[in-house]
């Protein structure tokens, strides 16, 4: 058993690169990658339950006012930005089945791994469960004005039914771990929270292999298409992620910063797929599968950027 332990306390301390490994396997494997696919909303849950454990209910109540910052944080993320990029959108009547991945990716909430994100670049993992539970609660609202001004989504009614399932599930993983961590970690030895963080990288870099099927075959069958959207999705990405940056440097938030701009360019896109007109649904899959990769390079490659710095 100790053998185990230090081998999940190596994983947690090498826990970016686990991630590359995700990618890479979820690519060279695509018969493996749609295996694990069918497991997708349980390796959800885990790594949800997972962020929950770690940080435990203490720190994830945090304050009122965390609760007024997350609230504001997603009437921008989920609600302006989207509508925003519908207006731009519909000015230059540019519409198909790009466009429509944009705005799902920016009406989408936190992806489940934010917490696990924020920890692999040494930040505090709490803001970024704080954002993430508020923006998945308040998807059947944030939702229908977006939905209203971009009808090729299809119904919005699948989409609050689909944000429910996933509230639901976020809640039920972190009750559960929350009491695990009340009833037998109260107060977690270093050792403990590293032994929870190597659990953690390997449980999202299976989640990266199960998003990851349809970019394996493309790049075969399409590589010039591969590398185009690839370009898109680093922009997007990383753009939304160093534009948050700039915009909270107050010294107030210094604490929260990475974990909310980690947050602004990782959302949930496979989220909304269930409510999408079939026709549009296919188009997305190499889209999705490509913004898995500034996804899990988001700690190794923005890991200048979100290194704590010691005060001035």
């Amino acid at each position: 058993m100790n053998g185990l332990f230090t081998l999940l306390r190596f994983f947690a301390r090498q826990g970016r690169l686990v991630l590359v490994a995700g990618l890479a396997i979820g690519i060279a494997f695509p018969r493996l990658a749609l295996a694990v696919r069918d497991h997708l909303p349980a390796l959800v849950a885990l790594t949800l339950a997972l962020a929950a454990l770690r940080i435990g209910p203490r720190a994830a109540r945090g304050s009122l006012s965390d609760l007024r910052m997350s609230l504001r944080l997603v009437a921008v993320y989920q609600v302006l930005l989207p509508l925003g990029l519908a207006g731009a959108f519909h000015a230059f009547g540019w519409y198909g089945a790009i466009a429509t991945a944009l705005m799902l990716t920016v009406s989408a909430p936190a992806i489940s791994g934010s917490p696990h994100m924020a920890v692999m670049t040494g930040n505090d993992p709490a803001p970024a469960l704080r954002l993430l539970i508020a923006g998945v609660a308040l998807v059947p609202v944030t939702v229908l004005p977006v939905f209203l001004l971009w009808p090729d989504f299809g119904s919005a009614a699948s989409v609050v039914a689909a944000s429910i399932r996933l509230l639901l599930l976020i809640g039920g993983a972190a009750a559960v771990a929350f009491f695990v961590r009340q009833t037998f970690l109260p107060e977690p030895s270093r050792e403990a929270i590293e032994v929870i963080d190597g659990v953690s990288a390997l449980a999202m870099a299976a989640l990266v292999v199960g998003l990851m099927s349809a970019v394996g075959p493309a790049i075969v069958e399409t590589p010039m298409a591969v590398a185009r959207m690839l370009v898109l999705v680093f922009t997007i990405n990383f753009g939304l992620q160093i534009a948050a940056y700039a915009a909270l440097g107050g010294t107030e938030h210094a604490r929260s910063r990475v974990s909310w701009a980690v947050i602004a360019g990782n959302r949930n896109i496979a989220l909304f797929l269930a409510a999408l007109p079939p026709s549009l649904v296919e188009p997305l899959y190499l889209f999705i599968g490509c913004y898995q990769v500034p996804m899990f390079l988001t700690p190794l490659l923005l890991a200048p950027l979100y290194r704590p710095r010691a005060p001035a």
